[in-house]
């Protein structure tokens, strides 16, 4: 007779059909349908392996990931048996993760997104991946990167330009963009990525996640390919807070390999899941730190959602406080050492890899192993002058006066968070300068910062305000993140990368006297086919077929020309906006037919929810 375990077992490695959709799924979600056996470890990695191949170079071609873990399956599996034996290890127990492809995998190679580093595999896993693997995670795959994190729109000479799920003509932030963009397409669970300016942040801002910059020492950078050794930070994206924690409390930690990680007497690591328990924003001061708004007519928009936002943490409880600071700009600048310390980090992290391809970042860039967009950039960091430079000593002084600056001017306007925006406008397009980025506060100071969502601008796109707070409040950071998410519900799924079983076109008809048509509409690309006649009118009558949006008054702007001249039939396909996309569900578009008939003229036919 077999055991109970043995049973459940069983019907955990033979469930037939997917009775669980992983897309926007959470922790939670997912433990609780394995306790009960309506999942398991292995048919979750499937389900986000499908996900994948049906988004990554199919459909909206996202390309976020660079490499899945060929033993992915067989890992939940053993953690399936694990679980039937022993129970759950913990909350991570079987739950899937990408990593960012800076972070070290001994069983996978780690390219940092360049030419230079294809095919090498590190001797062990970097600290944090160490810590995801005894927590009982899955690294399903890892995730594209801006290359050698040295940009924000994920970019690289290997494997080239991952794209934004909600606007696949923009980039997804960076360099931390491909974990961004595999997130909020529902690749895996939570994913993991680095921050050395604005990594986390950015990627979390433009791909509607909350993601954490933690405390300097806060968790180990160990085993992740280093850009700055004093700036470098690692930690996860997620799609909830709730998630963002059971990361973080699964991979914070002193490690012996990074010495920023050995806290003083008076610090203590946070608790970040019991912190959810009894967060508040009641009372809650806020700094609105106006430096790091801006003015310029491109901000607006954002701006004015991240004002909003920060009027919503009003009407929980919080109290805003302006707080001007004109010296900020002038005491940021100067303050980052990324540029002086790159090259001979990178050399020193080379140099413990017995089998790496290359040596130095002078080989890369001479052997032109690098992308052109970083030409420029990459040369000068060859020519840097490092440590021993009076520019290295300088910046670390300016460092220090930040930070005090900060802490003065926080408890002179006796704030507990300052407020700002993450990118003060909107993500921009593949090619174009990326510009509005607030990350270096953070990086230059070492203080912890959160991004939460903070809506949507009009064309779709998602915005962040971001919490900046003194060190190791970091805990506190994350629940007032989860107050906020709670009460807000600002996350929404992009609408190119839908559950898998939504994929199929939808088709539908729309007629009256004048126009018969047929529109077929790809949900993961928002191509809408058409197919139109026109009937029962006068040759030579036609002036113009478009479409529009319907505003509060009936009648909305052209958003298509279908047909400038008279027609007999067109065909043509068009890509909506997610915007448009929703109007169509809610019967918010309609064709406008322009005739030289009076009694035809301006007629209008409505696409109604009912007929898609």
């Amino acid at each position: 007779m077999k055991s109970t375990a043995a049973l459940l077992l069983c019907a955990l490695l033979t469930l037939q059909g997917q009775t669980f959709e992983v897309a926007e799924s959470t922790i939670a979600a997912q433990q609780k349908a394995m306790t009960e056996g309506r999942t398991s470890s292995k048919a979750l990695v499937q389900s986000y392996l499908d996900r994948i191949a049906a988004f990554d170079q199919r459909g909206p071609r996202l390309n976020a990931i660079i490499t899945i873990n060929p033993n992915a399956l067989k890992e939940a599996e053993a953690l399936d048996r694990e679980r039937a034996a022993k129970g759950a290890r913990g909350p991570l127990h079987g739950v899937p993760v990408i990593v960012k492809d800076n972070y070290g995998t001994a069983d996978m190679p780690t390219t940092a997104g360049t030419l230079a580093l294809l095919g090498f595999t590190p001797a062990t896993d970097a600290h944090q991946v160490k810590k995801l693997r005894e927590a009982g995670a899955v690294i399903i795959a890892k995730s594209n990167l801006h290359e050698l994190a040295s940009g924000i729109t994920t970019v690289g000479s290997a494997f080239g330009q991952t794209l934004n799920p909600y606007d696949p003509a923009r980039n997804p932030g960076g360099s931390s963009g491909g974990t961004g963009a595999a997130i909020a397409a529902s690749y895996a669970a939570v994913g993991m990525g680095s921050d050395t300016c604005g990594s986390i942040r950015i990627p979390a801002a433009v791909n509607n996640l909350v993601g954490l910059r933690p405390t300097k020492g806060l968790s180990s950078i160990a085993g992740i390919v280093p850009l700055s050794t004093t700036q470098d930070t690692g930690g996860p994206l997620a799609r909830t807070t709730v998630d963002l924690a059971l990361v973080l409390d699964a991979t914070v930690g002193e490690d012996p390999a990074d010495l920023a990680t050995r806290l003083g007497p008076n610090q203590q690591r946070p608790n970040f899941t019991a912190a959810l328990q009894t967060a508040s924003l009641k009372d809650l001061r806020i700094g609105i730190l106006e430096p790091l708004f801006g003015d310029a007519s491109d901000d607006a928009e954002v701006i004015k959602l991240v004002r909003a936002a920060i009027e919503e943490m009003k009407k929980l409880g919080a109290v805003p406080v302006p707080v001007p600071l004109p010296e900020l700009v002038a005491a940021i600048d100067g303050a980052s050492v990324i540029a002086l310390e790159f090259k001979e980090d990178l050399a020193a992290y080379l140099a413990a890899q017995p089998n790496a391809p290359v040596h130095s970042l002078d080989e890369i860039v001479s052997g032109g192993l690098i992308h052109v967009s970083l030409e420029t950039v990459m040369r000068a960091r060859v020519s840097g002058k490092g440590r021993d430079s009076i520019d290295y000593k300088l910046a670390l002084a300016k460092r220090a006066a930040l930070q005090q600056l900060i802490l003065k001017t926080m408890a002179d306007n006796k704030v507990d968070v300052l407020a700002y925006p993450t990118l003060r406008r909107k993500v921009a397009r593949i090619n174009e300068a990326a510009l509005g980025s607030t990350c270096q506060l953070s990086a230059t100071t070492g203080f912890p910062a959160i991004t939460m969502p903070a809506g949507f601008t009009a064309d779709g796109l998602p915005v962040a305000v971001e919490l900046f707070g003194r060190p190791f409040d970091d805990a506190k950071l994350v629940g007032y993140s989860y107050v906020f998410e709670s009460a807000t519900h600002h996350r929404r799924a992009p609408a190119r990368t839908p559950a898998l079983d939504k994929l199929s076109p939808i088709h539908w008809q729309a007629n009256n006297s004048a126009l018969q048509t047929k529109f077929s509409l790809n949900p993961s690309t928002g191509e809408l086919s058409y197919s139109i006649a026109a009937t029962g009118l006068p040759a030579g009558d036609i002036l113009a077929l478009t479409l529009h949006r319907k505003d509060k008054e009936e009648n909305g702007p052209v958003i298509a020309v279908f047909a400038n001249r008279d027609f007999k039939t067109i065909d043509g396909t068009l890509t909506l906006s997610d915007p448009d996309r929703e109007r169509l569900k809610s019967s918010g578009l309609y064709l406008r037919l322009a005739t030289k008939s009076k009694s035809t003229n301006n007629m209008r036919l409505i696409l109604k929810p009912g007929q898609i």
